[in-house]
């Protein structure tokens, strides 16, 4: 990892950031991220990307795995799978690419690798992949060239990140027809509509499956059932209104598909440790 690829991350939050400390790029799936303290406790749902760390450290929770990453190292996440992470040393940069399915199959065929892998593993940043997040960077201090050029760096970062260290882990992403990306055509259902009812009918037949052998691979894939999944959406986006936006706490409620308060207070205090308006309140009290 070098000094200059921090430095133009930094450059570019410094001009970019918004109030959470994110910066989208024009370059999609690209996004650059800073903390100046350590943070509390975060819930989400990942998607499949590598997270290079600049400066700090994090700690992510995935299922029964704890991994903590620091500056030269990069995490690899190769599934939707809810996550529990916290910033553990600040000040914090990193910069996340958000993996395509489509480049990571011609890529695969093109090397003729074997598919296999893991949920998420954390391991020192490879040369090549830190040399190319650099020159991607570098691009966005020239948009003109961002139309033409970004699309042939993405590329070869996936394919560093293929030939290096993460290879193993990141194959299970490139077939087209696995069972990976069959469960991830139903996780883009779920995302989209998470607060209307679905039954694992529907996303079977959007997955190509059978139900039954569509929850077999939902959950080996991101270690919940569909239900689960799908309330787990709900709770964060939930969450995410309530202290973003203020809303009150039955208001988020029926916002994200709940019909009943008492069951929307009971599984938000499961996820999070605290009733909703206890964790509004505290965090409101912690921020201010």
């Amino acid at each position: 990892m070098t000094d200059t690829l921090l430095t133009l991350v930094l450059r570019y939050l410094d001009t970019h950031a918004d109030a959470d400390g994110l910066a989208q790029t024009p370059i999609a799936g690209l996004t650059t991220i800073r903390s100046a303290e350590p943070t509390g406790i975060q819930h989400g749902i990942a998607r499949p990307l590598v997270c290079l760390v600049l400066q700090g450290a994090k700690q992510v929770a995935i299922g029964e795995t704890c991994v903590t990453y620091a500056a030269g190292d990069s995490l690899l996440i190769t599934a939707d799978v809810p996550i529990i992470s916290q910033i553990v040393v600040a000040p914090y940069i990193s910069l996340v690419l958000d993996l395509d399915p489509a480049v990571l199959f011609e890529l695969t065929a093109q090397m003729r690798t074997l598919a296999q892998g893991e949920g998420a593993r954390a391991e020192s940043t490879d040369a090549e992949v830190a040399d190319t997040a650099l020159r991607l960077m570098r691009l966005l201090e020239r948009p003109a060239s961002v139309p033409v050029l970004h699309t042939q760096l993405v590329r070869e970062l996936h394919y560093w990140l293929l030939a290096g260290r993460h290879g193993a882990a990141i194959r299970r992403l490139g077939g087209p027809d696995g069972h990976a990306q069959r469960v991830a055509r139903a996780v883009t259902l779920l995302r989209a509509e998470y607060a209307r009812p679905l039954p694992v009918e529907r996303l079977a037949s959007a997955a190509g499956m059978s139900p039954s052998s569509f929850h077999h691979h939902f959950r080996a894939a991101t270690s919940l059932s569909p239900l689960q999944f799908q309330k787990h959406l709900r709770l964060i986006e939930a969450r995410r209104l309530m202290m973003s936006d203020g809303v009150s706490a039955s208001s988020a409620a029926f916002a994200v598909g709940y019909e009943s308060v008492s069951q929307f207070t009971r599984e938000y205090g499961r996820m999070f440790g605290l009733p909703p308006m206890k964790d509004a309140t505290g965090r409101i009290h912690a921020s201010g």
